[in-house]
């Protein structure tokens, strides 16, 4: 192997973050992997970026900054995920799906300004429009095209070069939180600093404002249940009642309306698959966003046929998912409701496959259902389904 100059390669990695700073906590999610066997860089279904030592050496530090955000682009935008979905015609030709990924990137890294390697891959080349979808460049492509192999985080095929197994890489529900947190970061950054390459606002915009029916459904069932836990409950001298001053020397409590607690329990059992974790753990963003309870209201608790874990959290990325055994989501309800805070709704996300409490407690009951065919819970409990989902 040719001598690696790795300080070179972290200068360009820490050049993109400091420039790109809402793409920083995914650039260093990339595991770097030196290798003769790639001809410049490229990254795998697990996040790992493996380097050609001699591009390193032949390449300046503003374009591996570039590189740098080109494979991540792979990955962050699921296009191993959207390749395992072509025609299986269209997944054979992994250098044509290659060429069309990058396109779909290089239109918008060029736009925000990013220096590339020369050989790059746009649509100009071919006489189409930027701004398009890999798939939508896919057929308008010449039926031969090479580009430099991007691994199988792009195409999906593994090629040799590749370390076998997920370990010392990201595993989907990781890289499902990793999306959400920099589509969130992109959506601040908008906000405050001005504009981004369309590509970058349409794909934020395609994982945070889900356009499915489901997830309203969820968010309508949340809110109501949020508003019932919430109703004004209790009485307080904090604030005197507006009668007061009609009757002399007499002070009258208010009502208050106390901001509800809410509890959700992830079903961690050997039943849910990865997919359905990362489409569990999607929803807790939404959830906590949808409740508009301030922090520390809400508690996740990881169960199968025990409770793991539970912590209150205020984003999906502080939830820790542990588990892997047989499945009783009444255990989670049960420490839910046991809680120091009893909460007010109690929100499980399960494929459904466990057995429920005989009968409804105070607290108001949601139960997210995950996958194609789950069994329906009692009639007493809110069910909505959820379908499963690969990547973001």
């Amino acid at each position: 192997m040719a001598e690696f100059d790795q300080v070179k390669l972290l200068a360009a990695r820490y050049r993109a973050a400091s420039e790109r700073p809402y793409l920083a906590s995914a650039l260093y999610s990339l595991t770097v992997v030196p290798s003769d066997g790639v001809p410049t860089m490229a990254v795998d279904r697990h996040w790992r970026c493996y380097v050609s030592p001699a591009f390193v050496a032949a390449t300046s530090v503003p374009e591996l900054a570039g590189v740098w955000i080109h494979e991540l682009a792979h990955v962050l935008r699921d296009h191993h995920g959207r390749a395992d979905r072509l025609p299986a015609a269209d997944q054979r030709d992994r250098s044509r799906v290659n060429v069309a990924q990058d396109c779909e990137i290089n239109d918008d890294l060029l736009a925000d300004g990013l220096t590339l390697p020369q050989g790059r891959m746009e649509p100009g080349l071919f006489g189409l429009e930027t701004g398009r979808l890999f798939e939508e460049y896919l057929a308008q492509l010449p039926p031969s095209v090479v580009c430099s192999d991007c691994g199988s985080g792009a195409h999906g095929a593994a090629g040799e070069w590749e370390v076998t197994g997920d370990r010392g890489g990201v595993r989907p529900v990781e890289a499902d939180a990793l999306r959400r947190h920099t589509a969130e970061a992109i959506r601040a950054h908008q906000r405050n600093r001005g504009s981004l390459p369309a590509g970058w606002r349409r794909w934020a915009d395609q994982i945070l404002e889900p356009v499915v029916d489901w997830r309203r459904v969820l968010a309508g069932a949340v809110r109501e249940a949020v508003a019932w836990a919430a109703g004004a409950i209790d009485y307080t001298y904090h604030r005197p009642s507006r009668r007061t001053a009609a009757l002399r020397g007499v002070v009258l409590p208010s009502l208050r309306r106390p901001l509800p607690v809410v509890a959700i329990v992830i079903d961690t059992s050997g039943s849910m698959g990865e997919d359905d974790l990362a489409a569990a753990l999607a929803e807790v963003t939404g959830v906590l966003r949808e409740v508009g309870v301030g922090g520390n209201r809400v508690t996740v608790l990881a169960c199968d046929a025990d409770v793991h874990t539970a912590a209150r959290v205020t984003s999906a990325r502080q939830v820790s998912l542990a588990g892997g055994g047989g499945t009783d989501m009444r255990v989670g309800i049960e420490a839910a409701l046991a809680l120091p805070e009893r909460p007010g709704v109690v929100i499980v996300l399960t494929d459904g496959f466990t057995p429920w409490p005989e009968a409804p407690s105070s607290a108001r009951l949601v139960a997210a259902l995950i996958g194609a065919d789950p069994p329906p819970p009692p009639a007493w409990v809110e069910a909505v389904r959820v379908p499963r989902i690969a990547g973001a």
